[in-house]
């Protein structure tokens, strides 16, 4: 209602000027009537509100539509009445409908073919990389370590990208299963036992060989990955170990990794989780993408896992995965997401 009295504003403005100077006229030529003069302001203004009241029925859905936002895109091709602005709104509707349909169809195909390529370079940039690996892995020389040490960061940074890639398609590529929390760590570690040396920090693994999770091994994997990937930047050269722990907490199961390494201002601590957001540790580590704490925060929602962090500077952090006692499905998963 309010939207259709806005649209009438300026017809009421030039109604009731023409009004006033109707009565000016019958003033103006002597004809002063009061009777008279009242049924034709009556008359006017029956016509008037006539017209108003029925332009408002005809028109009343597209006036509701407008003064609501639009939640969801089937609400383009609802019908707005047989009216004339009714029929060319829903036209206009359908158009961008069809037209958004169209363009959103072309970057899906876009983007498809995008993350195709990626995937097919990082896995042919995979076996060069082996190559190297494999030519350097018995060198005694000195200068052999580092380039294993660059070919380890190019392999890191190669998972990385895929695993952004694959985000797109993450309910077409994972599988729910009992994970043992012990097997993985240990899995884990081994794969990053030369950043350990490297830096000289070693790993401190408390795992129950009884824990197991409902997971999909390879995200989580990736996860542990990033985490001790991080936790062993921050602390080279100011603790020696890292934590990694798993224990229950009521019904739920929780596997901390915990560092004795710089810490996060409390300032950047709440941004840490969003991308491309390196703060001021990102100043002082040049390697620091900003997407390592991103990506766990988002394949963990998308497993349903939550993600706890604390941290002090010069205390170190701890980031905690919870994994919950009751894993939802996937079509319950499907039924959140929409």
């Amino acid at each position: 209602m309010r939207l259709f009295w806005k649209d009438q504003l300026v017809f009421l403005v030039f109604f009731f000027v023409q009004l006033a100077l109707l009565v000016l006229i019958f003033a103006l030529d002597g004809y002063w009537n009061p009777s008279l003069i009242s049924y034709a302001v009556f008359l006017c203004a029956f016509f008037a509100g006539s017209y108003l009241v029925v332009r408002y029925l005809l028109n009343r859905p597209v006036y509701q539509r407008l003064s609501h936002p639009v939640q969801s895109l089937d609400e383009l091709n609802q019908r707005h009445g047989n009216a004339a602005l009714g029929r060319a709104v829903d036209q206009t509707f359908q158009e961008l409908y069809r037209l958004f349909k169209e363009q959103l169809h072309a970057y899906e195909t876009k983007q498809r073919e995008y993350t195709t390529f990626i995937q097919q370079w990082v896995h042919q940039m995979k076996t060069p990389i082996s190559v190297i690996h494999l030519l350097m892995q018995d060198d005694p020389d000195p200068r052999a370590e580092s380039v294993r040490e660059e070919v380890d960061r190019i392999k890191r940074g190669l998972e990385t990208v895929l695993y952004i890639a694959r985000l797109d398609r993450f309910e077409q590529d994972f599988l729910i299963e009992s994970v043992p929390l012990r097997q993985l760590v240990q899995a884990v570690v081994s794969e990053n036992k030369r950043l350990f040396i490297r830096n000289q920090v070693y790993p401190e693994v408390k795992v129950d060989e009884r824990l197991a999770v409902e997971s999909d091994e390879k995200w989580l994997s990736f996860v542990l990955n990033q985490l001790l990937t991080n936790a062993v930047r921050y602390s080279a050269g100011k603790s020696s170990k890292v934590g990694i722990l798993a224990y229950p907490r009521g019904m739920d199961v929780v596997l901390e990794v915990r560092d004795n390494g710089i810490g996060i201002p409390p300032e950047d601590v709440h941004r840490v989780f969003q991308p491309y957001f390196t703060g001021e540790n990102g100043r002082r580590y040049p390697e620091s993408t900003g997407m390592g704490l991103y990506l766990v925060k988002e394949i963990c929602g998308r497993l349903h896992h939550g993600v706890e962090l604390e941290s002090k500077v010069g205390e170190g952090t701890s980031v905690r995965i919870v994994f919950a006692a009751v894993v939802p499905t996937l079509q319950e998963r499907k039924e959140d997401e929409s």
